[in-house]
C-alpha cells in the first residue's frame, strides 16, 4: 500500500509526541500530510478497511500452496507479513457470499389440464415399441406382455400425477365405475395407488387437509399430535422455496458458528499434542478460508461459463474435492506432525463429527425459519 507523502515536521498530529522517522513511537500513527488527492483517500480507505494491501497476497499465496505453514508461522510470531486471521476470514467470507451465493429463480410451471389417460397414443406407441423389441430378442409373449403392462402403468401414473385435483377425481370415478363392472384386481390396485396420490394432492394445503379429516369417521381421523405434524409438513412444503433460500442466505453464519466446534473436534482428535484451543481455532480459520477462496474462484466458472451440469464443471468439481482433501491431509500432517495413517484416520472422524453437527444445525435453522415464516 502506498504510504503517501510524509510530513517534514516531527510532531505527531495525533498525540503530540516527537516522531523520529515515519511513524510515531508512542501511538503508531504514520506522519503523513493531511492533504491528499481523492483517489489516494479512496485507496487508503479501502486498504485500511479490508487490509487489502501487500499483506493479503503475502498471506494468500502460502495459504493455498503450503498447507499448515501460515498457521505455524503466525503462532511462531512471524505475523508482520500476514493479515490477522479473523480480519481476513471476515473479508473472504463476505466475498464468498457475494460471489458464490446466488438465489435461484423459481419458474412456476403451468398445470397440464385435459390429459386423457385412457386413450393416450403416446403411451401405446412406447409400450408397443418395447413389446416388439422384446419379441425380436426372443423373449416369451407372457414376459413381453407383462413388461408392456408395467410400462403402461408407470406412464399412466406419471400422467395422473400431472392432473389437477378435479381431473384426478374424475379419473378415479371413471376407474371405480370400470372396476365395478369388470371386478379387476389390476384396476383395484391402480385405484389404490391413484387414491394415495389424490389424497396427497388434496392435502396440499392445511385447510384442505382439515376439510378431508372432517369427512372421515371419528375413529379414522388423525389425533391432535398427527395434525400438528401434518401442519408442519404441509407448511414446510408450501414454503420450501422461501425456507431453502433463507437457509442458503444464512450459510455464512452457519459456517462461522460451526467453526469453533470444528476446532474443538480437531482438538479432541489431536489432544496428545497438548496445544491451546486458540491454536486449533487459528488453524481451522485458515482452513476454512482456503475452502472459501477455492469456491470463489471455481464456482463462477462452473455456473456462468461452462454450466453446472457440464462435463467440464464435473471435472472441476472432482479436482476441487481432491485438492481440498489433499490440503486437509497435508495441513494436519504439517501442523500436528503425525504419521500418514494416523492423520487419515483422524480426518475420517473429524469429517463425520462435522457432518453430524452441520446436519443438526441445519435442522435447527430450518425449524427457526419455519416458525418465523408461519
Amino acid at each position: 500500500m502506498s504510504a503517501g507523502k510524509y510530513r517534514k515536521e516531527h510532531n505527531c498530529l495525533n498525540c503530540g509526541s516527537h516522531v523520529e522517522k515515519h511513524y510515531c513511537s508512542n501511538c503508531g500513527q504514520p506522519n503523513l500530510e493531511l492533504k491528499e488527492s481523492f483517489w489516494t483517500f479512496i485507496s487508503h480507505s479501502i486498504a485500511h478497511y479490508f487490509h487489502f494491501d501487500n499483506k493479503f497476497f503475502q498471506t494468500l499465496s502460502p495459504l493455498l500452496t503450503k498447507p499448515g505453514q501460515v498457521t505455524l508461522d503466525y503462532l511462531a510470531g512471524k505475523r508482520a507479513r500476514y493479515i490477522n486471521p479473523v480480519s481476513m476470514y471476515i473479508f473472504v467470507s463476505i466475498v464468498y457470499f457475494l460471489v458464490v451465493y446466488s438465489p435461484k429463480k423459481h419458474v412456476e410451471k403451468d398445470e397440464e389440464d385435459g390429459i386423457t389417460i385412457e386413450n393416450n397414443e403416446k403411451h401405446q406407441k412406447v409400450a408397443d415399441s418395447v413389446k416388439n423389441a422384446l419379441k425380436l430378442n426372443g423373449v416369451s409373449k407372457e414376459i413381453a406382455d407383462q413388461a408392456t403392462r408395467s410400462i403402461n402403468d408407470a406412464i399412466k401414473k406419471k400422467e395422473f400425477i400431472k392432473l389437477g385435483f378435479a381431473d384426478q377425481e374424475k379419473e378415479l370415478n371413471r376407474l371405480r365405475a370400470e372396476n365395478t363392472r369388470l371386478k379387476s384386481d389390476s384396476i383395484a390396485d391402480m385405484i389404490e395407488d391413484y387414491n394415495e396420490i389424490h389424497i396427497e394432492r388434496n392435502d396440499s394445503t392445511y385447510s384442505a387437509y382439515l376439510l378431508r379429516q372432517k369427512k372421515l369417521p371419528p375413529a379414522e381421523q388423525d389425533s391432535w399430535y398427527e395434525k400438528l405434524i401434518k401442519k408442519r409438513a404441509i407448511t414446510i412444503g408450501e414454503k420450501s422455496e422461501v425456507i431453502q433460500e433463507t437457509l442458503e442466505h444464512n450459510r455464512p453464519k452457519q459456517y462461522f458458528l460451526l467453526m469453533p466446534l470444528l476446532a474443538w473436534f480437531i482438538m479432541l482428535n489431536f489432544r496428545k499434542n497438548h496445544i491451546y484451543y486458540l491454536d486449533h481455532l487459528i488453524f481451522t480459520i485458515h482452513g476454512m478460508m482456503v475452502y472459501f477462496i477455492v469456491s470463489i474462484i471455481t464456482q463462477p466458472i462452473m455456473k456462468h461459463i461452462f454450466g453446472e451440469d457440464s462435463v467440464v464443471s464435473s471435472i472441476i468439481e472432482v479436482a476441487v474435492t481432491v485438492y481440498l482433501f489433499w490440503y486437509m491431509f497435508k495441513a494436519l500432517t504439517v501442523f500436528y506432525q503425525r504419521k500418514t495413517w494416523s492423520t487419515i484416520f483422524k480426518i475420517f472422524w473429524i469429517l463425520i463429527l462435522y457432518a453430524v453437527a452441520f446436519k443438526l444445525s441445519e435442522m435447527v435453522m430450518i425449524n427457526l425459519i419455519y416458525y418465523v415464516a408461519t
